[in-house]
């Protein structure tokens, strides 16, 4: 077992969030971040990363670069008790402070490499296809459609979504705007449908619609929602604090059913909030500062930072390079000039120097366990 310090903070999820606690209490006291990956990816690039080998290393980054006074452990969580993490290679690791950062199940390979290899084999797929699938007609399968069609305009891209609109996170006029600027690029868009792809195979070249329709494609690209990452706390001390969506219930100060030492960000939390990273970084912000107070001994409500959610967050989706949908709290505005408000190199430059990254570097190794 890797026992407590006294102040260990154990931090579950390497995600966008995970990974920005971790990095801002290194220094402050015993961090242990668990996580399956070798690496945490910004996730608003992941979708450019598929048409823009450029991108790609910048956005695929080893916990080793920003990480240089933390422990990792490479493996999932599989259960916790009051005082310790159990894993998935069999290491039990002892907690003061427990900081929940899951997000949403997704399967990712182990190693930088092999991840980055999947980039590749995504860009060559969508390289070598005339036609192209997209199932999903949120932000993430409306900037992935965009990102073809921009950079490969001659390629015939479909999407196909189950709900009356596309982007339900946003409102009907944006969801308007976005339909009206992928079909004005030649996007087929069908919408109130669902594609059977339990059958499919990277061979398969014909898709049949829940409405009868044949589409031709190459490729397709799943871009539908992913649960929470939650199921592994089923049987534990905290199964009770999970809503029915599978999201923890937490407090102002973001603790999970108002426990005093064990906290969750990101997508996991059941705040009243648009689930997107910047967001979650703000959550991992606050946790960090009323982290940093606890392990001084300064535990007085009083003294604990608050987070407030904003339900009415902007929303920027991007089509391509130059253009984007912004919805604004009055207004919603589409093209060069929304475009022009989110860089073309999406936040990396940015979100890398928060991490302490401000070039292509190496830093020292994490002990890693």
């Amino acid at each position: 077992m890797l026992r407590s310090t006294g102040d260990r903070v154990v931090i579950v999820g390497g995600g966008i969030a995970g990974a920005l606690l971790a990095k801002t209490l290194q220094n402050h006291s015993d961090v242990v971040l668990i996580d399956p990956k070798e690496y945490f990816e910004i996730p608003w690039a992941n979708l450019r990363a598929k048409v823009d080998p450029a991108a790609v290393e910048r956005t695929v980054i080893p916990h080793a670069d920003y990480l240089t006074h933390a422990k990792v452990v490479t493996a999932s969580a599989v259960g916790i008790d009051d005082s310790v993490v159990l894993t998935s290679i069999g290491r039990a690791v002892a907690y003061d402070f427990l900081v929940i950062a899951t997000g949403r199940t997704c399967t990712r390979p182990q190693r930088q490499s092999d991840r980055l290899e999947m980039f590749q084999h995504d860009k060559d797929r969508i390289d070598g296809a005339k036609s192209v699938l997209v199932v999903g007609g949120g932000p993430i399968g409306v900037e992935l459609a965009a990102e073809i069609v921009m950079n490969s305009p001659e390629k015939r891209v479909t999407v196909v979504h189950g709900g009356p609109r596309l982007l339900k996170v946003m409102g009907p006029r944006a969801s308007a705007k976005a339909l009206e600027w992928l079909r004005s690029k030649n996007v087929t868009v069908l919408l109130d449908q669902t594609v059977d792809l339990a059958r499919a195979t990277p061979d398969t070249r014909e898709f049949v619609t829940s409405a009868g329709e044949t589409v031709a494609a190459d490729c397709h690209f799943v871009c539908t929602g992913r649960p929470v990452a939650s199921g592994w706390l089923k049987g534990t001390f905290l199964e009770g604090y999970v809503d029915g969506e599978g999201h923890l219930k937490v407090d102002d100060h973001l603790m999970v059913g108002g426990r005093k030492n064990v906290f969750a960000v990101g997508d996991i939390t059941d705040v009243t909030e648009a689930k997107q990273g910047h967001l979650a970084q703000r959550q991992a912000m606050v946790v960090s500062r009323n982290l940093r107070l606890m392990v001084k001994g300064e535990c007085r409500e009083e003294k604990l930072h608050r987070y407030k959610p904003c339900p009415k967050a902007s929303i920027t989706v991007t089509l391509g390079r130059r253009d984007a949908l912004a919805e604004l709290p009055f207004m919603t505005l589409i093209g060069h000039i929304p475009g022009a408000v989110k860089p073309r190199d999406l936040f990396i430059t940015r979100t890398r120097r928060m991490m302490g990254l401000k070039s292509k570097q190496y830093g020292a190794m994490p002990r890693v366990m």
